[in-house]
């Protein structure tokens, strides 16, 4: 890797949200959302959006109409984060990517096989809460379920989800409460600009969650 392909990846822990969130707008074209985020109230750490039962404290969208706040302007993003330095950075689906969510064990093997056979694989997240998101290139929560039964597998045996228009991803470096942070398991570079369609990675995600289910 270049030094200058280095410097364009965002970084995980050490770039300010404002600075990472306008790099998602910039280099990659992925529009942006400013979430709820964590707040210590009496020693305890709660979600902004103050339910105490949350069940994605510090990382879901504010508001309901959540998908019309959504912006890809980089002044926009940079005003938003300057505003609420602590926002989760959540990136809609089912515009310029879809993800397939898989549990964090069957996502590492499923990588693996990927980069054995040499498959182009786009950014890969890594959860607190041990899954993994592969991103992939929009319409793929339409045929995915097909693609796993041509695969001879019945998609509601398998903890394996597409997440498409209407949904979002949590993005680096977005804390879960009490969780930590979420990370890239595969960060975006200039070599994975170009998204991979969901069939041409869903053979291994099928026969890794397969194995999953096993255990």
């Amino acid at each position: 890797m270049t030094s200058t392909e280095a410097a364009r990846i965002p970084a995980q822990r050490t770039e300010a949200r404002p600075d990472t969130a306008v790099r998602y707008v910039e280099e990659r074209h992925w529009e942006v959302l400013a979430g709820t985020w964590l707040e210590t109230v009496g020693g305890v750490q709660r979600c902004s959006c103050g339910d105490a039962e949350c069940a994605a404290p510090g990382a879901h969208p504010a508001h309901d109409d959540w998908a019309d706040q959504a912006t890809g302007s980089a002044t926009v993003a940079r005003r938003l984060w300057e505003q609420r330095p602590a926002a989760s950075i959540l990136l809609p689906t089912g515009r310029t990517f879809d993800a397939v969510d898989v549990p964090e064990a069957a996502g590492f093997l499923a990588l693996a096989r990927m980069e054995r056979l040499d498959l182009t694989i786009g950014p890969v997240t890594c959860t607190p809460d041990r899954r993994m998101q592969f991103f992939v290139l929009p319409g793929a929560a339409a045929k995915v379920p097909d693609l796993v039964r041509a695969l001879g597998r019945t998609p509601a045996a398998l903890d394996l989800t597409t997440l498409g228009e209407g949904a979002y991803v949590a993005a680096p470096p977005t804390r879960f409460g009490g969780r930590g942070a979420v990370q890239w398991a595969r960060r975006p570079t200039p070599a994975n600009r170009w998204l991979p369609d969901a069939e041409e990675l869903i053979a291994p995600l099928v026969y890794a969650c397969g194995r999953d289910a096993r255990r």
